[in-house]
């Protein structure tokens, strides 16, 4: 995890090409334009903004709400085009994403978080906002436009610069199946966010999950995973290998024949007995495993996108930390 990120909040699904994309859920729906008196600012108000403060914060440069937005609960949703259809704007927070860093030189930090938003239809625009602070009260700096169905495999604030890596759609990608790995690199100038020349480096295929350990959060659409057994996978020179619970397994991994597509072979693993509840966490791990046949990155995140008893579902698994 690079420092500066906080993963937290409840999650809900929006899906985008049959997987789930990850964003904080929220209760309320709140106006474009927020009225009545603001409360006073707390006290202590200053340093980046905190999650729950973003939550609620007011964002510009959003094509899908035209005027500035104001979130409740980390969302918002506009009136649809046409009277009674159920076609309308939205805008929601990518809720277990956000840096910090200083990106001005001013010896104040800023938060960086990611905004999904939506005209209604199949596409979903992703982008970058830089929240400060003015009086107190949170602030959006700049926005920038990452693209329509980019996913971040991750990012990090480092001498001033946002640097994020992507998977976004190539000259010859279909737009719901992006296949070229890319490193973006943003700095903020005058109060907007300028981006250098894109470097890409790749193609998607499972190579694109190795390098690092990953342990699974979620087994299925905002159902978590348990802490203990924990269920760890790595790319191990083209196999999939880890700890299912109990034992460890390996099991083969070849690209199928578009962006993100995968085969997964059989499993083996060791033969040693647990616990019940441990043996019944890679017993369902290992099912599911089974039944991988894409791949695809929210934001920081991969997702093991499978079919399971006539059901689609996604895995979803965090870096492991650095120590």
């Amino acid at each position: 995890m690079r420092d500066g990120r906080e993963r937290e909040g409840r999650m809900k699904p929006i899906i985008v090409c049959g997987l789930a994309v990850l964003a904080l859920a929220g209760t309320g729906v709140l106006q474009a334009r927020a009225g009545g008196r603001a409360p006073p600012p707390p006290a202590n108000s200053r340093g980046a903004p905190a999650l729950e403060e973003l939550r609620r914060a007011t964002y510009q440069g959003i094509e899908e709400a035209g005027d500035p937005v104001t979130l409740s609960g980390g969302q918002w949703a506009g009136p649809p085009a046409v009277k009674g259809s159920a076609v309308a704007p939205s805008v929601v927070l990518v809720g277990h994403f956000r840096l910090t860093g200083d990106l001005e030189g001013d010896r104040t930090e800023e938060a960086v978080v990611l905004l999904a938003g939506s005209a209604g239809g199949s596409g979903e625009n992703l982008y970058l906002a830089v929240v400060g602070r003015r009086k107190g009260r949170p602030w959006n700096v700049a926005t920038a436009l990452l693209g329509d169905r980019v996913q971040v495999r991750d990012a990090q604030v480092n001498a001033r610069r946002i640097i994020v890596d992507v998977l976004q759609a190539g000259p010859n990608d279909a737009m719901c199946c992006p296949g070229e790995l890319a490193t973006r690199r943003w700095t903020l100038e005058s109060g907007r966010l300028k981006e250098a020349p894109a470097r890409v480096t790749g193609r998607l295929s499972p190579e694109a999950m190795g390098g690092v350990e990953w342990v699974l959060r979620e087994w299925y659409r905002g159902e978590a995973a348990p802490a203990e057994p924990e269920v760890t996978l790595r790319l191990d020179a083209g196999n999939l290998a880890g700890s299912a619970g109990c034992n460890r397994y390996f099991a083969p991994v070849k690209a199928g024949s578009t962006p993100g597509a995968l085969s997964v072979g059989m499993a083996g693993s060791t033969r040693m007995m647990c616990p019940e509840t441990e043996m019944s966490v890679e017993t369902r791990f290992l099912r599911q495993l089974a039944g991988v046949d894409r791949m695809r990155f929210t934001p920081g995140r991969l997702g093991l996108g499978y079919e399971r008893d006539g059901r689609r579902g996604i895995m979803l698994f965090e870096r492991r930390a650095k120590p």
